[in-house]
């Protein structure tokens, strides 16, 4: 029997929820994840925090001090409630649990697997790439709500550039050292390092985007980053 290919994505929360759940978009990831399904693969969604996160984080620091590691607790299971949205949706495909440690290999044959937060320290992108190296798969893909990374932040330089296509010692040189809580960047520097190690290809796309998406998945030229 043909091993399905292992589609990984790391959905970032501002898609899912950028101020609450995005009907629209979570309809179109319906139908989207469903046609890689129907194309004999299998798709893997690690589930981001969004403006969940941020609003419990927020409304907790003016009331008390927190750690770092408070904060990253508050956006894990801010994922957890994303992930559990996600797998209510495709509960005909998915696997019953939602997978919280990216080291275990999930008992099942579903061709939907929704994941969520791990640990504090680090991302949901290091989840996914995680996630991906106990699968076998040798891609992720990151969507957010950018079309592409930049070599520095679009919101704040006007001569930012967009990259299509990088190595991993040059977009790392690009990303904070450390990982942070609040941090606003393409990619976790932790999960870079992983990535990195491991010899991963990263894809950064528009997750509004779902037919460039497709596109990647399927060779074919796309707006977006790759990191190789």
């Amino acid at each position: 029997m043909k091993t399905k290919e292992t589609i990984v994505m790391s959905v970032g929360g501002s898609l899912i929820v950028p101020d609450k759940p995005d009907v629209p978009f979570l309809k179109k990831l319906n139908t989207f994840v469903r046609s890689q399904v129907k194309a004999g693969r299998r798709v893997v969604i690690i589930a981001g925090g969004g403006k969940t996160a941020r609003y419990y984080q927020a409304a907790v620091s003016k009331v008390a001090k927190l750690t770092s590691t408070d904060l990253d607790w508050l956006g894990i299971h801010a994922t957890r409630l994303n992930g559990h949205l996600l797998r209510t949706i495709f509960r005909d495909l998915a696997y019953t649990n939602v997978v919280k440690d990216p080291r275990e290999q999930p008992r099942t044959s579903k061709s939907v697997i929704i994941a969520a937060g791990w640990r504090p320290g680090c991302s949901t992108d290091y989840d996914a790439v995680l996630l991906a190296k106990t699968l076998g798969a040798k891609k992720v893909i990151n969507l957010s709500n950018i079309d592409y990374a930049y070599d520095k932040d679009p919101n704040k330089y006007k001569n930012a550039q967009p990259i299509k296509e990088t190595d991993w010692k040059t977009f790392r040189s690009l990303l904070p050292k450390k990982w942070d809580p609040g941090l606003n960047a393409p990619f976790d520097p932790v999960a870079a390092r992983e990535a990195h190690k491991l010899g991963m290809e990263v894809a950064i796309l528009n997750g509004k985007k779902l037919k460039q998406v497709a596109r990647y998945i399927e060779g074919q030229s796309f707006v977006g980053t790759i990191v190789r």
